[in-house]
């Protein structure tokens, strides 16, 4: 079965941050001039939810308080296969591994058994919900992403081993949150790393998550548990 290129998908994308009391810096690669979405820009890790996500097993959940913020205006099944894509993404992409130990059961899905073969089951708490963003119409491509900020304490790994990361993102990188701006990056990462900045020594996940809206009829930052506001490009 084809996937509709067109259509809007969820998407998790996961922003590693370190030393963040002290000196913090963010992990981030540069997408490859043929990508269909974004070419050559500097991004965070992450991808759009597959299918086989909302089945896959978690040793830990989101936080009651992560889960209700994704459960506001979206199906409430997406608070499992959210976070899984993230852990999924994040693994794919950069080779890090934000899991538990653990044996997984029964027949492991052909995108998860590297993972897997690490002795890990993938661990959601550590996931911190901060940014949802709405890709405008009109794109290659369009995303309904949510992205999550990770304290890199928090990886199984050693967060400067990038040995089984595939190809999709090249030059990966601790990028220091002072020299961040100077990369190519995308409008909404230029946003979300504002959000980042604003919660790089803050260790709690915000009470309200802010959300970009690009839908057909207008462009509206909205707070999820908050009040929507035109969105203007001024702010």
């Amino acid at each position: 079965m084809s996937i509709d290129k067109t259509a809007i998908r969820h998407a998790s994308t996961v922003i590693v941050i370190r030393d963040r009391m002290t000196t913090p810096s963010i992990l981030m690669g540069q997408r490859g001039a043929k990508a269909a979405f974004m070419p050559n820009k500097f991004v965070f890790p992450g991808g759009a939810v597959d299918a086989g996500d909302a089945h896959i097993p978690l040793a830990t959940p989101l936080t009651p308080q992560c889960s209700a913020r994704i459960g506001e205006d979206a199906d409430a099944a997406l608070t499992h296969a959210i976070p899984v894509a993230a852990i999924r993404e994040l693994w794919e992409e950069t080779g890090l591994i934000l899991g538990r130990p653990g044996t997984w059961e029964g027949d492991v899905p052909s995108d998860w058994e590297t993972f897997a073969a690490t002795g890990h089951l993938p661990h959601a708490e550590p996931l911190q919900f901060v940014f949802r963003a709405l890709t405008p119409p009109g794109r290659p491509r369009r995303f309904d992403a949510r992205f999550f900020l990770l304290d890199a304490d928090e990886v199984a790994s050693d967060p400067d081993n990038f040995d089984a990361a595939c190809d999709e993102l090249s030059h990966l990188q601790w990028v220091p949150l002072t020299e961040a701006r100077k990369f190519d990056m995308p409008f909404i990462t230029e946003v979300v790393l504002a959000e980042v900045e604003a919660r790089a020594r803050d260790l709690s996940a915000p009470d309200s998550v802010p959300y970009f809206k690009n839908n057909d009829e207008e462009s509206l930052f909205l707070r999820l548990k908050g009040n929507a506001r035109p969105y203007n490009g001024q702010d």
